[in-house]
């Protein structure tokens, strides 16, 4: 019987999205040939996955018009392409699969890592908002195979639409820390942030704290929106680094150096309230303590297993407090080991091999 072809679709630049690549490497494993598609940006790097991949070059490179060309020229590629099935990232890469899987009669599987009309970037432009929440309207309540990253997302998409979605969150693979050489050194205190460098991240308070505090270094690892502003603004303080977007592999390297991992939002919207960073699993794996925001789905990890602390509310006395409580009571490591035992790739990978039998079959 000839091999099933996958194709994955994402808005991003496949160098470093953790979630895809792991969902396309269980693809693999299970015996799919696996294509993965995103796009091409000035400053991207070369890739090499043990998967074929795509990148689309786009003349647009955000907001209306950059959705709206990913989407037509995603639709015509999948609509001549050869597949047996699609599956789509976010919903910003929902109106061409959806669209072409209706034309060409192909199963598709809906992966969403957020809850995309309440993100940050929306809940301040209420018409565009209103339009992706129109096409979760439209798409949604027709999708038989969909899966999410926490149960309070798919709570949430089910009292909306009725929908039971597979929760396969964002655990990384078994990973020996021990073994690695660390990317940065210091004897001060490591704070370490890594992720999309956008608003709402608590980024700018910790920098004031480290300004404050000659004790501390905050490193920086990854891009974004408010990148360069930041950058310029720390440029004065030699304790704050920006490392700019790394990959994958070199980006362990930072985590392992770290004495705290920061995992702090403000409640700009549900899709963060009900966030699971998979940066949280990266600490947990490297066996670095977690300063992090007190909500639900974090809440539940954190707390659960003991791996950090917990503030209230995003402000420059809490996140202070909070790192002067990590410093003075070290996490045990056996705290770390039981977590990393329970949160493991090999057990929320099932949830990906249980969608991907269901919709293309094995």
């Amino acid at each position: 019987m000839p091999t099933k072809r996958i194709i994955i679709s994402v808005t991003n630049d496949l160098v470093s999205d953790h979630r895809v690549h792991k969902t396309a490497l269980t693809l693999c494993e299970r015996g799919y040939e696996v294509c993965l598609i995103g796009r091409q940006m000035p400053d991207s790097p070369a890739i090499e996955r043990p998967y074929a991949t795509k990148r689309f070059r786009l003349l647009f490179k955000k907001h209306v018009w950059f959705y709206a060309e990913y989407n037509i020229r995603l639709f015509f590629y999948l609509l001549f392409a050869r597949y047996d099935g699609l599956w789509a990232n976010d919903t910003d890469t929902l109106p061409a699969n959806r669209l072409v899987s209706i034309i060409r009669r192909k199963p598709l599987v809906f992966d969403a890592h957020e809850l995309f009309p309440e993100v940050p970037e929306l809940t301040e432009r209420p018409f565009i908002k209103k339009c992706w929440t129109k096409i979760e309207d439209w798409i949604l309540p027709r999708l038989k195979h969909t899966c999410t990253v926490c149960q309070s997302i798919a709570d949430y998409y089910n009292q909306r639409y009725g929908i039971t979605m597979e929760i396969v969150r964002n655990i990384p693979e078994p990973i020996d820390y021990t073994s690695m050489t660390p990317a940065f050194q210091t004897q001060n205190t490591l704070l370490l942030y890594q992720g999309a460098v956008n608003v709402g991240r608590g980024i700018e308070l910790c920098m004031s704290y480290v300004r404050q505090y000659n004790q501390a270094e905050l490193l920086i690892v990854g891009e974004g929106d408010l990148y360069q502003q930041l950058k310029v603004q720390a440029a004065d303080c030699k304790r704050i680094h920006f490392v700019g977007r790394v990959p994958l592999e070199e980006l362990k390297r930072y985590t392992v150096a770290a004495d705290i991992g920061l995992v702090l939002m403000e409640n700009r919207g549900l899709n963060y309230y009900y966030a699971l960073p998979n940066r949280l699993f990266d600490f947990i794996w490297s066996g670095t303590p977690v300063l992090a925001i007190d909500f639900p789905e974090i809440r539940q990890i954190v707390n659960g297993f003991g791996v950090g602390v917990l503030i209230p509310e995003l402000s420059a006395e809490a996140i202070g407090k909070g790192i002067e409580w990590l410093v003075e009571h070290p996490i045990p490591k056996e705290n770390f080991e039981k977590a990393r035992q329970m949160l493991n790739w090999a057990n929320e990978r099932q949830g990906i091999c249980r969608l991907a039998s269901a919709a293309y079959g094995d």
